[in-house]
């Protein structure tokens, strides 16, 4: 091998070696909190964010927006975050491939057991409230079609065009589990969409129902229903944290200030900070803010 040959890779070994621990220096010194790409997410992550930096004193980074579950879960195990909210039903059914649960605390417990021992990774305390998936509805067509449960909308569904995300197309615990379990058959195929738009295209009459989240807080402000889930089909979906265990590691803080979270959100409580920014249009960070401040956090 000729000599500059030789001086070139060990220069490119050199700063290998120095971004890595220029990599694990940064890491070390401050905490990744990141979130998937819809308002919930986003208002959790920055509660998480700004309580951590209250109480531990460090820089947090935010990575907020990164996609849906199966990104910012490649993420956390990757270690390019350290937490991000999550909800028991989606970590089960469709990180874990785990038959539903639905018994919360078996679900639960299921979850911490799981992610422990495949990923390192620590499931805080819940939250204290259940996001469930939700197909919500107009409240005028509810109301004249005398439909309150999803066994009931199987005879107005032929008639319906469908809305939903992503991800919910194809999860297990999602549309076509769904559409077997109570026999619905849509006017056409489900209308795939970005979630931020489903409330917009069942208000202009796009589609006639969508696949939502019970805690929205646009639901009672735009007059929709939720029809009731009356075959059980959907599992709790407690939101909770996780957390790599090198971050618990690194700032032995963390934990409890993570603790001091769990039971602090009620599901009335959620859908007023929810609908604080998509129907208000408020900063996320006041949102927060003023949330942690009515705590005593």
């Amino acid at each position: 091998m000729n000599r500059s040959l030789s001086v070139l890779l060990l220069s490119v070994l050199l700063l290998s070696v120095l971004l890595l621990l220029s990599s694990c220096q940064r890491r070390r010194n401050h905490i990744v909190v990141a979130s998937k790409n819809f308002t919930e997410q986003v208002v959790l992550a920055e509660i998480l964010a700004q309580h951590i930096e209250r109480r531990l004193h460090v820089q947090v980074e935010r990575r907020f927006y990164l996609g849906g579950s199966y990104i910012a879960h490649q993420a956390l195990i990757a270690g390019r975050v350290d937490i991000y909210p999550e909800y028991t039903g989606t970590a089960l059914t469709a990180i874990l491939k785990l038959p539903p649960q639905h018994e919360p605390a078996a679900a639960y417990n299921a979850v911490r057991r799981e992610y422990m021992q495949r990923f390192q990774v620590e499931v805080g305390q819940p939250f204290g409230f259940n996001n469930t998936f939700a197909m919500i509805v107009r409240g005028d067509d509810a109301r004249n079609l005398h439909i309150t449960t999803l066994s009931q909308a199987a005879a107005a569904a032929p008639q319906w065009r469908v809305g939903v995300g992503y991800e919910f197309l194809e999860r297990p615990d999602g549309f076509n589990g769904l559409v077997a379990a109570y026999g619905l058959h849509f006017k056409d195929a489900p209308r795939v969409m970005d979630l931020g738009l489903l409330y917009r295209t069942l208000q202009e009459k796009q589609v006639d129902i969508v696949a939502g989240n019970s805690t929205d807080g646009l639901i009672a402000a735009l007059g929709c229903v939720v029809l009731q889930d009356d075959r059980n089909y959907f599992p709790p979906y407690e939101a909770v944290p996780l957390v790599r265990q090198d971050a618990l590691a690194r700032f032995p803080g963390l934990n409890a200030a993570l603790s001091e979270l769990a039971g602090k959100i009620s599901d009335d409580e959620m859908r007023r900070l929810n609908y604080a920014i998509d129907g208000e249009h408020r900063d996320v960070k006041a949102v927060a803010s003023e949330f942690l401040n009515s705590k005593g956090l």
